[in-house]
């Protein structure tokens, strides 16, 4: 049994407790409160001046997939040669090696699950999946839910990366024009898979059947209002489930995405580079209009590399920005872990979940605190 005591629990989910204890047994939160026993034989983690808060969880990363320091022999996050690649798999381009930068990185700072995605300039760019950030042998030791979702582009990349090569989809209309016949044509697979006469196998097409059976969400990355309605239009026209990604023009449909009851993983607003036109109103308040309106947001850094390491810092400068802090706390935790489906396993400390916990010296969204221990699974990886 591993016990933590006598800190500042924010479980996230409930109430916050003082000089709790966390019981840990099997890689799992057994109990938590105020007084409990401690079991004999037990090893003892004094968290009494410290903060602890669960792992944070990251709905769109680009860690281990992107690999740090290595160049072009370790970016394996595009299949930039087709439009249409939904059979691709993130997790066949992971590097789950321990010194991954990405990997070292997420752990120092307490980030504990993050959902990688492939992909940036097909229409349909494959498929996502959700796995915990503790090295280990093999990307499916590591995973939580395989696949997790299909991306889809809606931004100006496809029409860039194509229309420059004098294919389609060369235009916005191209481009969900391609997705529609890409949908219809597995609508068609599906229906023959149902039928006598089965079809011979298309990985392509395979790879889209969850997506119309409504197993899996389309993760439709839009910055634009007009593309965030397209990718509305689509779903609602194949009857399939969305979860919009980046949504920086969100704030002008925010009514219409919480009638519609869509999830969105909002960011990153520490965007460095020149910003695109569909980038222009890239903000905090965003975030914080679609939650007015009753959306259900998880905050991103879209993070490769060290960037990861900022999570809780662009948390803090939501709060900044008019979001309250227990939401900030959970937009980085408990919501994406919803948005994603694997909630029953990790995003607050509660019992029967996964002890993924970060330790901290004070406030968690502070720029002045430090992460002293890090658990995933009841283990300790990081330590100050």
């Amino acid at each position: 049994m591993l016990v933590i005591k006598g800190g500042k629990i924010i479980t996230v989910s409930g109430d916050t407790i003082e000089d709790g204890i966390i019981l840990v047994d099997g890689g799992k939160i057994v109990d938590v409160g105020v007084g409990l026993l401690i079991p004999e034989g037990s090893r003892v983690i004094d968290a009494s001046d410290k903060v602890i808060m669960p792992g944070i969880v990251e709905a769109q990363s680009r860690i281990a997939i992107i690999e740090e320091g290595v160049g072009a022999a370790g970016n394996d996050i595009d299949e930039a040669t087709d439009p249409s690649t939904p059979h691709i798999r993130a997790i066949d381009g992971v590097k789950v090696n321990a010194d991954e930068g990405g990997l070292v990185a997420a752990l120092e700072a307490g980030v504990t699950t993050v959902q990688i995605l492939p992909g940036g300039s097909n229409v349909i760019a494959g498929q996502a999946f959700v796995m915990k950030t503790a090295p280990k042998a093999t990307p499916d030791e590591m995973a939580l839910k395989i696949p997790s979702g299909m991306k889809v582009n809606l931004t100006d990349s496809p029409q860039k990366r194509y229309g420059g090569m004098r294919r389609t989809p060369s235009s916005k209309m191209g481009v969900v024009d391609f997705l529609r016949k890409q949908l219809l044509k597995a609508r068609h697979y599906m229906d023959r898979l149902e039928s006598e006469k089965k079809p011979d196998r298309d990985l392509r097409m395979e790879a889209l059947v969850p997506v119309l059976k409504g197993e899996l969400p389309l993760l439709v990355h839009a910055h634009r209002a007009d593309d965030i309605t397209s990718g509305l239009r689509v779903c609602e026209e194949f009857g399939v489930r969305m979860v919009l990604h980046y949504a920086t023009e969100g704030h002008r449909v925010a009514d219409l995405l919480a009638e519609r009851g869509i999830p969105i993983v909002h960011g990153n607003v520490f965007n460095i580079q020149p910003r695109s036109w569909e980038k222009r109103e890239l903000g905090y308040s965003t975030a914080k209009i679609l939650m007015d309106a009753g959306c259900k947001v998880a905050v991103t850094m879209d993070a490769m590399s060290q960037v990861i390491r900022l999570v809780p810092v662009a948390a803090s400068l939501y709060v900044k920005n008019g979001m309250s802090y227990d939401a900030a706390l959970r937009a980085i935790t408990l919501t994406p872990a919803e948005i994603m489906g694997v909630e029953d396993r990790v995003g607050s400390i509660e019992i029967g979940k996964d002890a993924d916990l970060r330790i901290c010296t004070g406030d968690p969204l502070s720029i002045h605190t430090k992460v002293s221990m890090v658990l995933v699974d009841g283990k300790i990886l990081y330590e100050a």
